[in-house]
C-alpha cells in the first residue's frame, strides 16, 4: 500500500505535540468548523458530530490521505463545558469544577480517501476520562485565569499546564484524552480498522 498523507484537522497545539511524540509524519490543517455544543444530543454525540464535520471539511479534494478530526468537551453534572468565551466564564467554570469530578470526552473521526479523492472508509469513536479536581481557593482560580492558560481549553483548565498539574487530584482513564487526544485508542483503532494504513504510517506489521 502506498503510504498515505496524514492530516490532523485541528489547530490544537496539544494534539500536534502528541502526534509529534508518536513519530508520525503529518501536516496540520484546521477545518475552520465552528464548535457549537448541543445539549439536545448529549456530549458523546456532540463530539463525534463535530469531529466528523472537521474531518470531512478537510477531506474534500484530498486523495490517498488519512484525515483525523477531533473534538473535546467537559461534562459536569449534566452541563457541557467547552472553551470559555472570556475570563469571567473561565472563573465560573473553574469554580464549578472545584472539589468535584467531571468527565472529559473526546470524539475522533478518521477518514481515509482513495486515489481519486473519494472517501473509502470512515471510523468514529469517543473516549471518556473521569477527572477529580481538588478544592480551589478563589485566589488560585483568579491567578490561573490571569495567566491566560485556561482560555483556549475545554473546561477552562489544562491537565498538562503548570496550574492543572496542581489542581487535578485523580483521574480514571486515559491521561492523554484529557490533554485532548486519546492516543492509545487511536493507535488501536488504526491497527484494527485500518491495518494497511497503520503499517504504512508506522512501518510495522500489524495483525488485522
Amino acid at each position: 500500500m502506498k503510504k498515505p498523507e496524514l492530516i490532523l484537522a485541528s489547530a490544537s497545539p496539544r494534539r500536534k505535540e502528541l502526534f509529534e511524540r508518536l513519530g508520525l509524519s503529518f501536516t496540520v490543517e484546521p477545518s475552520g468548523i465552528e464548535e457549537q455544543n448541543s445539549r439536545e444530543i448529549g456530549p458523546s454525540a456532540t463530539v463525534l458530530k463535530l469531529a466528523e464535520e472537521k474531518a470531512r471539511a478537510v477531506a474534500y479534494g484530498k486523495s490517498d490521505t488519512l484525515i483525523v478530526g477531533a473534538d473535546t468537551l467537559v461534562e459536569h453534572r449534566g452541563k457541557i463545558l467547552g472553551q470559555p468565551a472570556n475570563s469571567d466564564e473561565a472563573v465560573e467554570m473553574l469554580s464549578m469544577l472545584s472539589a468535584s469530578t467531571h468527565r472529559v470526552i473526546t470524539g475522533i473521526c478518521l477518514i481515509l480517501t482513495g486515489s481519486s479523492g473519494e472517501i473509502d472508509k470512515v471510523e468514529r469513536f469517543a473516549e471518556e476520562t473521569k477527572v477529580e479536581i481538588a478544592p480551589l481557593a478563589k485566589e488560585e482560580i483568579d491567578l490561573y485565569v490571569r495567566s491566560g492558560e485556561p482560555l483556549d481549553k475545554a473546561g477552562s483548565y489544562g491537565i498538562q499546564d503548570s496550574w492543572g498539574l496542581k489542581f487535578v487530584s485523580r483521574i480514571e482513564g486515559d491521561y492523554n484524552n484529557v490533554v485532548g487526544f486519546p492516543v492509545h485508542r487511536f493507535y488501536q483503532t488504526l491497527k484494527s480498522v485500518f491495518p494497511e494504513t497503520a503499517t504504512a504510517l508506522f512501518g510495522e506489521e500489524f495483525d488485522s
